[in-house]
């Protein structure tokens, strides 16, 4: 059902462990007529469910493939390992690979890191989520590597977790549909990207083709002609008339 009656909406997905509220909380403030709707995917599925225009955007875990789709970098997690608060790692403040080289490292299978293991040595079985995995670091099984933002996501009074160095990032992006960058899709671009009110207005260019404006872009020249200093061309006031005048006699 379509029509003037019917209000604009904007769907939003977001993977585990990213938090939109910040951005809500502005759209609500600019757009307050219309309503931002969130849905929570998983990383597996979120590239999917905006390429196949079931939500405008998505808030998503890099890489991905970006064939069809937009995806603009927005920030870059830190690494943990999350561990037993007994555990020796808990007593330092940053920890790296080698570590925990011995020990046992669970690798879920919706693991959001791009490798294809992580270090340390591998569990029997691969856990089915990294909420799974969590249960097994805190049964003792072995320790997890994850983005922070899963580690609080998932938190737990007997687990911890510390920094650490030497393995593969996460970067949040926002994407969304080639040919779907709608007014919406430039209004929440914006707020994501930090604009002001005003300028968050209308619809701007794509980010491939702002750097491509601006490299064909050069600064108009608005400078008036002088004049001084010019001679007078022939026929015009004050120009002498076919070359040197004769003296009368």
């Amino acid at each position: 059902m379509t029509g003037p009656d019917v209000p604009l909406s904007f769907k939003l997905a977001y993977v585990p462990g990213v938090t939109p509220s910040k951005w809500v909380r502005i759209w609500n403030e600019r757009s307050p007529g219309v309503p931002l709707d969130l849905v929570q995917t998983t990383t597996a599925e979120a590239a999917a469910l905006v390429r196949d225009r079931e939500v405008d955007a998505v808030l998503l875990r890099l890489p991905i493939d970006r064939t069809g789709l937009h995806a603009i970098p927005l920030y870059t997690e830190t690494t943990v390992v999350v561990v037993p608060k007994d555990h020796l790692v808990a007593a330092a403040d940053e920890v790296s690979v080698d570590d925990i080289c011995d020990e046992v490292v669970l690798h879920p299978l919706d693991d959001t890191l791009d490798w294809e293991r992580p270090p340390g040595k591998p569990a029997l079985d691969r856990p089915a989520t990294t909420a799974d995995a969590i249960e097994l670091v805190a049964a003792g099984v072995g320790l997890l590597v994850v983005p922070q933002s899963l580690a609080r996501l998932h938190h737990r009074r007997d687990l911890t977790y510390r920094p650490i160095s030497g393995t593969p990032e996460s970067g949040v992006a926002l994407s969304w549909p080639e040919d779907g960058t709608t007014d919406l899709m430039e209004q929440f671009i914006g707020i994501v990207r930090g604009r002001t009110v005003n300028s968050t207005r209308g619809r701007q260019q794509t980010p491939e083709k702002q750097s491509q404006e601006k490299q064909k872009q050069a600064p108009a020249k608005s400078k008036r002609p002088q004049t001084a200093g010019r001679k007078p061309q022939p026929g015009k006031r004050g120009a002498p008339k076919g070359g040197k005048r004769r003296r009368r006699g």
